[in-house]
């Protein structure tokens, strides 16, 4: 990479070189945008951001679907010395609340994105009495669909290694998000860790379905990437879910490299995949397959390995690391090309301060951990006790890290930034971990962090949705993610106060898990019942015990009787009056595995995931092709209605 303190210097250094970024956004429908051409259309958009007011140190939140759009934004911010603030745009609800409690968190942010998702964020402002939020954003607002010209210049700051580069906002939704803030001198120092043992370079191909408001996708696979001028190719995260098979497809066809996935990624493409030969893949020059950004799966590691080894895919390709966004993304590496390392210890044995036990495979208590390296170059990792001194190795403890890379606080948030660091200056991670012979281990999460389809998600935050539901209250409701034996990720589980009959409990527990499902497009496996909800001497609620206890079955006799009063409780399903009800009902049935499904019965109280809206969505597009938007499902969530809605759309 060159030898630069800023990004935007990374920028200019490449606009003389050959070289660009490929986006993917089908099969055959591909194109490169330059090294050149992005420097060009970084400036031509600053022209018209700072037409619009935008100065150094103007925070600009990205809301944008478009991989193109958001780079090419993204560097026009920089440039300007503006601060980008990425926030994905998603499909449910509660991804347009994060946007409005970013722009309150900002104070006075500009917004850039394009006029429909705009819309139905005012549309949502309104219903929950934001009003006020989304017209000050409303006039300080930059439509990509205005942008028909950037042959115009903006005006170039210079930037500082000190200056802040963008800042990254955790996933909370329903209370207020923290902002990591990261400056140049940050992600550099974390690029050149990262690159010194990776030894990325012009010779790589990269691919990457992760989101750009993911740091592993902006920080990982965009600016990693550009920095070291590697042939980088770009997919849209939405064409990845609808379609996993043509990720690995297209990495054949381009003779990828570097390819990146967390838990989730691996275990839908396999799931889709089934049956199916890859001998017409070739995988053969991938030498380093990313897992990270949610707790890693020894057993699906190797199913993968396993399954894609006709595709000539090397066994030593796949690559457990560890790192967050608050370390400007990677913290942990190891060596590139080694095999899979592992540790088999007692489960029972992992409160922090304790000594590990290692126990063999097959053992009723054996958990497999994997290697996930060591500390890269410009950081520094410790295992600490509950009061920050260090621990020897193979103790567990909290995991906390210290470096160049670093951010040195979250965005005025003073609380946040007393509660992440210790007295001595280490940053405390929230996760346990354990090194053992030099390679760092992690062995489980302090935060009690959900991780669902490789996204984080606050306990609390899902917690807050299902209580807006009328009779529960605060503290009477628990979520909690539960790996049941033989899963390789986890299930959201809720658990939900009542003393009450079996039998009063069916209708909460579905308007629960419909509740939950349609605000974030998450599939709830199961509704619990409890008499009382564990909480610590401080009243802090226990998850990890209630968790513990479904996985050893001690709800099992209340889950079978409330499954025998819903099935008892089931009519015959209504038939549809029409041939798009029919249809639609068809289309439904099969995306939803043969659940018993009935015109009017609401798609998320059947347990519709975001995964499997978008399933329905592409088969629905098949067949009427451009009349259903994604996010229209969850206006319609019927059958009936959706098939009235478009009826409507069909006679127009």
């Amino acid at each position: 990479m060159p030898d630069v303190t800023t990004l935007t210097e990374i920028l200019t250094a490449n606009r003389t070189l050959p070289g660009g970024i490929t986006y993917l956004e089908g099969e055959r429908d591909a194109h490169t945008v330059t090294f050149a051409e992005l420097h060009e259309r970084a400036l031509g958009i600053l022209y018209h951001l700072q037409r619009l007011g935008l100065r150094p140190g103007d925070k600009l939140i990205l809301f944008l679907g478009s991989n193109e759009q958001f780079i090419d934004a993204f560097w026009a911010a920089l440039l300007g010395g503006i601060v980008p603030v990425p926030v994905a745009p998603g499909i449910s609800v509660e991804h347009r609340r994060k946007l409005l409690r970013v722009a309150r968190r900002l104070g006075a942010p500009f917004l850039y994105t394009d006029r429909r998702t705009f819309e139905r964020v005012a549309v949502l402002a309104g219903e929950i009495g934001h009003g006020d939020t989304i017209e000050r954003l409303r006039a300080r607002a930059f439509m990509v669909d205005d942008l028909t010209d950037v042959a115009r210049a903006g005006t170039p700051y210079a930037a500082r290694p000190q200056d802040v580069a963008f800042i990254q906002f955790s996933s909370g939704s329903t209370s207020e998000p923290k902002g990591v803030v990261l400056t140049h001198a940050n992600i550099l120092a974390n690029i050149r860790g990262a690159t010194a043992v990776c030894g990325f370079n012009p010779h790589d191909v990269s691919l990457s379905w992760m989101p750009l408001t993911h740091d592993m996708g902006l920080i990982g696979f965009h600016l990693i990437m550009f920095a070291n001028r590697v042939q980088a190719h770009l997919m849209p995260t939405e064409l990845f879910i609808r379609r996993p098979l043509l990720w690995l497809e297209l990495a054949s066809r381009i003779g990828a490299t570097i390819l990146s996935s967390p838990n989730f990624g691996y275990k839908h493409y396999l799931k889709v995949l089934g049956e199916r030969s890859v001998d017409a893949l070739d995988l053969g020059k991938v030498r380093l397959l990313f897992n990270g950004a949610e707790p890693i799966s020894v057993e699906l590691c190797r199913q993968f390995l396993d399954r894609l080894a006709p595709a000539r895919l090397n066994r030593n390709a796949m690559y457990p690391v560890y790192g967050l966004a608050e370390a400007s993304l990677a913290v942990s590496f190891p060596p590139p090309g080694a095999p899979l390392r592992t540790l088999g210890v007692d489960r029972r044995h992992l409160a922090v301060g304790e000594p590990i036990r290692p126990l063999p495979a097959g053992a009723r208590e054996h958990l497999e951990l994997v290697a996930e390296g060591t500390a890269i170059p410009n950081c520094s990792v410790r295992i600490a006790d509950d009061a920050d001194r260090p621990l020897p190795a193979d103790h567990v403890g909290h995991l906390q890290i210290q470096g160049a890379n670093v951010t040195a606080g979250y965005y005025e948030d003073p609380a946040a930034n007393a509660a992440a660091f210790s007295a001595d200056g280490w940053l405390r991670t929230g996760d346990l971990a354990v090194v053992h012979q030099g390679d760092l281990y992690v062995t489980g999460r302090a935060k009690e962090i959900i991780f669902v389809n490789g996204q984080n998600y606050y306990p609390h935050d899902l917690e807050s949705i299902v209580e807006r539901i009328e009779g529960l209250e605060l503290g009477k409701v628990v979520a909690a993610g539960v790996r049941p034996p033989g899963e390789d990720i986890e299930q959201l589980v809720l658990f939900i106060l009542h003393r009450g009959e079996p039998a009063t409990f069916v209708a909460l527990a579905s308007t629960a898990a419909r509740v939950l499902n349609e605000q974030t497009g998450l599939e709830v496996a199961a509704v619990v019942p409890v008499k009382r909800i564990p909480k610590t001497t401080s009243g802090k609620i226990q998850r990890h015990a209630l968790a513990q206890s479904y996985l050893n079955g001690e709800f099992a006799a209340e889950l079978s009787a409330l499954a025998a009063l819903r099935a008892a409780a089931g009519a015959d399903p209504v038939d549809a009056q029409s041939m798009i009800e029919a249809k639609l009902q068809a289309i439904c049935a099969a995306a939803l595995g043969g659940k018993r499904l009935d015109v009017n019965d609401n798609l998320f109280e059947l347990g519709a995931s975001s995964l499997k809206l978008i399933e329905i969505h592409e088969r629905i597009d098949h067949e009427y092709p451009g009349k259903i938007d994604l996010t229209e499902l969850f206006d319609f969530p019927t059958i009936a209605e959706l098939a009235r809605h478009l009826e409507r759309k069909l006679a127009a």
